[in-house]
């Protein structure tokens, strides 16, 4: 069990950032406003502000301070890409004087993987909303966050009764109850860019229940763009040792475009096997959890001699010349230097950002329902400028827009997936699921209601 759950974490936690553990308070307190600290945000104006807001209207709220939690596994995967983000947008905002005076409180909420349940009651007891986390096991969790009323900004949800649950708001969402958020990107792979692909497509998955499911969006995603699947198959969680048996499938199966899901570290493995048997397919999907520089020193010599496509769900890539994207690069330099900008990070920042704004407006009166109605009023989020534009007051269906990015032996570079709205392409419709894969859990479900939302 425990080599499954790991495998889990392995595909929906997040790429890697540096190794280390969260303090329990990361970036809170002591700060006062600099002058020497813009205050905006790309697109965004006064993203924190000093002010003298007073009360305490709610659990989490103070006039000093406003605690929040951060959700992460980081105590099992000591990836800190979600710690790391709280640290460096608290840190930059309680330099400005916090959200209208009131210093942010990160509290790092480690679910160590098993224990989401643990950490979100002891959530329910201390913060305010929960901002920029994420964990592989999230739907252990969404019960006592509704019984709670814990509002949740997350970086990235995971687990079917946690994508879309009550009380959610995803700044630039990965995933939308039943729609594939892969369609798009898949589209355009094999009818415009590879077409020949179409009739030869592969899909292989960690042996996990999260992934097989996974799997089977994947295969109902390519059938509707108009593939054929020629080859399904599974491999177990935590790697193989000689990919050679799969690799040989893949070439006698005619397999011209590959899906992945699972640990980048296994696909290197399996693609250096495959490059070394002169197989080249049209396109291999890595799935972005390999948006890294990681995945590009393991690939060696097949960065270059394979395909290697992911999409990034509408997310600026760091290369490109957004002025958010750069901002946000500069403030990870200059509050947490060691640190990797990974996409769920980029997620996490524009998570916070929409969660200070939404604060901010609220004033005095820092409810859980003013932020959450606050939030859900923005019709066109974009974190700045680091993501496309995300309707948040109607969240489904969800935006078209995808980018795609592809591999080189010099790194990431953005794929010519002819993009039609800046670094986005949006003229694809998104592809609602004809199967049940689960539904989001909801206030009714544990007997509560938005008058429970204090």
């Amino acid at each position: 069990m425990l080599i499954a759950l790991m495998a889990i974490v392995l595909l929906v936690a997040g790429c890697g950032g540096r190794d280390g553990g969260g303090s329990e308070e990361e970036g809170g307190g002591g700060a006062t406003s600099s002058d020497s600290v813009s205050s905006d945000f790309g697109t965004l104006s006064d993203v924190c502000q000093s002010g003298d807001a007073k009360g305490a209207p709610t659990q989490g709220v103070t006039d000093g301070e406003i605690q929040v939690g951060v959700f992460s596994d980081v105590g099992f995967t000591k990836n800190s890409e979600f710690v790391d983000a709280a640290k460096v947008f608290t840190s930059w905002c309680n330099e400005l004087g916090g959200i209208n005076g009131r210093q942010l409180v990160a509290n790092t909420r480690d679910s160590k993987l098993m224990e989401t349940r643990q950490q979100m009651i002891a959530a329910c007891r201390e913060d305010f909303a929960l901002v920029g986390g994420g964990s592989a096991l999230d739907g252990l969790g969404v019960k006592e966050r509704l019984n709670c009323a814990l509002p949740s900004f997350p970086a990235q949800v995971a687990q079917l009764t946690a994508v879309g649950a009550d009380l959610e708001v995803s700044a630039s969402p990965s995933q939308t109850p039943g729609y594939d958020p892969y369609y798009q990107f898949r589209t355009w792979l094999i009818k415009e860019a590879y077409p020949e692909s179409a009739k030869a497509v592969g899909v292989i998955n960690g042996d996990s229940p999260v992934t097989k499911t996974i799997g089977a969006q994947a295969v109902e995603s390519i059938e509707a763009a108009g593939g054929t699947i020629v080859y399904n198959d599974l491999y177990p969680a935590m790697g193989v040792s000689d990919w050679t048996p799969y690799a040989q499938s893949i070439k006698s199966k005619g397999v011209k475009g590959l899906l992945y899901n699972g640990d980048f570290k296994q696909l290197a493995k399996l693609e250096a096997v495959l490059t070394g048997m002169d197989y080249k397919l049209d396109w291999i999907d890595t799935n972005n959890n390999a948006y890294n520089e990681q995945f590009i020193e393991l690939a060696g010599t097949s960065a270059d001699y394979q395909n290697n496509v992911l999409d990034l769900g509408g997310v600026a890539p760091l290369n490109s010349d957004e002025p958010a994207t750069k901002q946000m690069v500069e403030l990870f330099e200059k509050y947490a230097p060691d640190a990797q900008i990974t996409l769920p990070a980029i997620r996490a920042f524009s998570s916070w950002l929409l969660f200070a704004k939404a604060a901010a407006s609220c004033g005095d009166e820092l409810t859980r329902t003013c932020v959450l109605d606050a939030a859900k009023s923005e019709t066109a989020w974009t974190g700045g400028g680091l993501t496309a534009p995300q309707n948040l007051q109607a969240p489904i269906p969800p935006s078209p827009c995808f980018n795609a990015e592809k591999a080189t032996s010099k790194g990431w570079e953005p794929a010519d997936f002819q993009p039609d709205d800046g670094v986005y392409r949006c003229n694809i419709e998104p592809l609602k699921y004809t199967q049940e894969y689960g539904v989001p859990m909801t206030l009714a479900d544990v007997g509560k209601s938005m008058s429970d939302v204090k």
